[in-house]
């Protein structure tokens, strides 16, 4: 497959958006890393004539540094996933309705949503590893060190067959529904 580098709205910036309480997320658009691309059937087994495959990251800023396990970290990663989760899946259902094959790895299981589950889990971090090339630190779960934020990121991930602009567009017009505004 023959995939430009990265796509991105602005090349070398992702779309960058802000909660109501202050809190970053940023989402950027990147062909399959390795693994994917090795993995593809094992992961989405589904999805078999997909000529191209886009990957959706988006990271949203923790309040707190993701590195321990305490009640408070644990809720607050429960409400970046459950934030994820509403708009990823209104961006996959937005895309389907499109007539592209789209799905969002549930962030704490490494399956897909909406498709057949593979034989093995989508590593969340590692991919964000491999296309952004953040350092990861190994501890009980692996945390991605953001070059702002520090340890205070949640990757998640969308899978989808829509071109990048498209999947740019519908981004951008769904993202105030959940709170986000786009800064620059």
């Amino acid at each position: 497959m023959n995939y430009p580098q990265v796509y991105i709205s602005e090349q070398g910036c992702p779309i960058n958006l802000v909660g109501k309480t202050g809190q970053a997320v940023q989402i950027s658009i990147h062909p399959p890393s390795e693994y994917i691309c090795a993995n593809r059937e094992q992961v989405l087994p589904d999805w078999k004539q997909q000529p191209f495959l886009w990957v959706v990251i988006v990271l949203q800023q923790s309040r707190y540094q993701l590195v321990e396990s305490t009640p408070e970290i644990e809720t607050e990663k429960e409400r970046l996933r459950e934030k994820f989760m509403r708009f990823g899946c209104d961006l996959a259902f937005n895309l389907r309705d499109r007539g592209y094959l789209a799905d969002l790895i549930d962030p704490r299981t490494g399956y897909p949503l909406l498709s057949h589950p593979g034989v093995i889990p989508h590593n969340d971090t590692a991919v964000v590893k491999a296309l952004l090339k953040y350092p990861v630190i190994k501890n009980k779960c692996c945390v991605l060190v953001h070059p702002v934020w520090g340890t205070a990121v949640y990757p998640s991930i969308l899978i989808s067959e829509a071109p990048p602009f498209i999947i740019e567009s519908v981004t951008k017009s769904i993202a105030p529904m959940h709170g986000w505004k786009e800064v620059s």
